[in-house]
């Protein structure tokens, strides 16, 4: 069985199309296509679907598809241990992230990324839904939520502190909450799904079921609308703390710390062993968010 072959099917899951797979390998689009009628015929059964529109897989292409990605990485780690093939990671790196925090603190950090491997192309996809990364042919998801069972591996890259704010303004006009169950009386911004806040107190735990004019799905309008004075919102640091040092937004409820197991992981899908982009994405950017982090609510100036 053919290497070459079994990198170019890999690609052609991922991209669903034989020529962008192809060019990717530096293969001609007939030449692709050869290539993968030997496989094909190697194995005696069809693993993709062709169409003049798209390229999908047969049942027996989902199927052999993990396989294929756990014998190529098996190849890269056998060949890295006997110091073979140790070029810089290369190729295609498809990633998905939340749309806020891709654009505040991933594309900033890109091109330290990629000065450290210029054979390697990053596909960017920001997006605040939750995309299946099989079906979507992606390597590596950047997922801000708390982490449940699932047959994706997860690496935490940094913690998602969540706090309590509200402009200068809103507090001027409405006053400020001296406890969680002030809230009620007060216009709150929420996130959808988000609805009821939970907070740690001296009593003990306190959950709040918020109402008020505004809601969205995308966080940073929530943000920008606190700034404007729609109401008092829940803001992760990571996404607040410029307001917060030009004092557009104030903490306020300090004593009762909001109760969340959030934080910044890297997920993807579940395999034997971690391809070496994968490896150097994550790496990166864990380096980059280490501590101390920039946004952390201790470091900015509430």
């Amino acid at each position: 069985m053919n290497i070459e072959h079994l990198k170019l099917f890999i690609r052609i899951a991922a991209s669903r199309n034989i020529s962008q797979a192809g060019a990717e390998l530096g293969l001609s689009p007939a030449v692709a296509s050869a290539h993968i009628n030997k496989l094909e015929e190697g194995l005696g059964v069809r693993l993709i679907h062709r169409t003049t529109r798209k390229v999908s897989l047969t049942e027996e292409g989902r199927d052999f598809l993990p396989y294929a990605e756990n014998v190529l990485a098996s190849v890269d780690a056998a060949c890295a241990s006997v110091g073979v093939g140790n070029d810089l990671p290369s190729g295609t790196l498809r990633v998905s992230a939340s749309a806020s925090f891709g654009r505040m603190h991933l594309v900033p950090a890109l091109n330290g990324f990629l000065s450290c491997y210029p054979d390697l192309s990053v596909d960017l996809r920001l997006s605040d839904s939750i995309i299946d990364m099989v079906e979507g042919g992606f390597d590596i998801a950047i997922r801000i939520a708390e982490l449940k069972d699932s047959t994706l591996v997860a690496r935490k890259l940094a913690p998602d502190d969540r706090i309590i704010c509200a402009s200068p303004d809103y507090l001027k006009e409405y006053g400020e909450p001296r406890s969680p169950q002030d809230l009620i009386k007060h216009r709150c911004i929420s996130l959808l799904g988000l609805e009821h806040w939970r907070f740690k107190g001296p009593s003990g735990e306190h959950v709040i079921k918020v109402q008020g004019h505004f809601r969205t799905d995308n966080g940073e309008a929530v943000r920008d609308a606190c700034v404007n004075g729609v109401g008092i919102a829940i803001g992760s640091t990571w996404s607040v703390y410029q307001q917060l040092q030009a004092g557009e937004l104030v903490q306020v409820l300090k004593g009762y710390p909001l109760m969340s197991d959030t934080a910044v992981w890297a997920v993807y899908p579940s395999s034997r062993l971690l391809a070496p982009k994968v490896r150097a994405f994550i790496d990166y950017y864990t380096q980059c968010f280490s501590a101390p982090l920039y946004w952390q609510a201790d470091d900015v100036d509430h």
